[in-house]
Formats: structure tokens, sequence, C-alpha cells
């Protein structure tokens, strides 16, 4: 899961939100067929884009006023949990959130056998001694 918000311009808090769950391609700017539209006159038609891949989320910029991360402007970068980029050297700014590492820690708990998810718990709860264990819970 992605989730953008549009921070207010002085104030750097929240003003709106945009989440996408299973979308790898999400497409940012000021027309009407983009998934996340910013009305702002620095901010293109087409402006950037994100990209999921193998390794998580790409930004791209297209817009004719670049897209900045500390106001530095990029071409393509990766994007960092919690990043904030702005569109255009003046414009707005949008907060990236990424759920990535979530998502991957629970499809390794799926793949976990019982017995495993069992001991993970009573991991977490410290609830063991050292006669709770044999060696051949371990194998």
């Amino acid at each position: 899961m992605i989730t953008l918000a549009l921070l207010h311009p002085t104030q750097l808090v929240p003003i709106q939100h945009w989440s996408f769950e299973s979308k790898s391609l999400i497409h940012i700017g000021r027309a009407s067929d983009n998934d996340v539209i910013i009305y702002s006159a620095v901010v293109s038609r087409h402006h950037a884009e994100l990209w999921q891949n193998s390794s998580g989320w790409m930004m791209i910029n297209f817009g004719a006023n670049g897209t900045y991360v500390d106001d530095e402007p990029i071409i393509q970068t990766s994007v960092i949990d919690n990043m904030i980029i702005r569109l255009g050297i003046s414009g707005p700014k949008l907060q990236i959130n990424t759920k990535e590492l979530a998502s991957k820690f629970a499809k390794q708990i799926d793949g976990l056998s019982r017995k495993e998810i069992d001991t993970v718990n009573v991991f977490d709860k410290n609830e063991f001694t050292d006669e709770d264990f044999t060696q051949t819970d371990f194998n």
C-alpha cells in the first residue's frame, strides 16, 4: 500500500490524502485523467509517476517545472517511506508513505507453520524458561 498526502504550504500538515492498495503505477498531475490530481499552475498536466517494482517504489519526473526532493531536482529516484517531494521549485509538497515492510512481514507470517507461530508468540510475551525448550524443538 502507498499513501500520498498533499501538505499545507506553510504548516506541513496533510490537507488531502490518496491511498492505493493494488496499483503499481500512479499518475500525478493537473489533468483529470491522473490518479492524484493537483490543481496548481506549476504542476504539469502529467507531472510525475510512481512505479512499483520488485525493489520498491520509484518516482519519475515528467513535469516541465521539475520534481524536487530535499530542494534538489530529480529525474528518477527511489521512494523512501515518509519522503517529501515538491512539484515544481515553488509548488505543492506531497508526503509519500509506503507500507511495504508490513506487507512483506505479513507474507512471511502466512508461510510459517503453526509451531513456528506459537514459538514466535511465546517469545513476544516473554513467557518462557529454559525448561520450555529441548534440542528437538529447534530441529
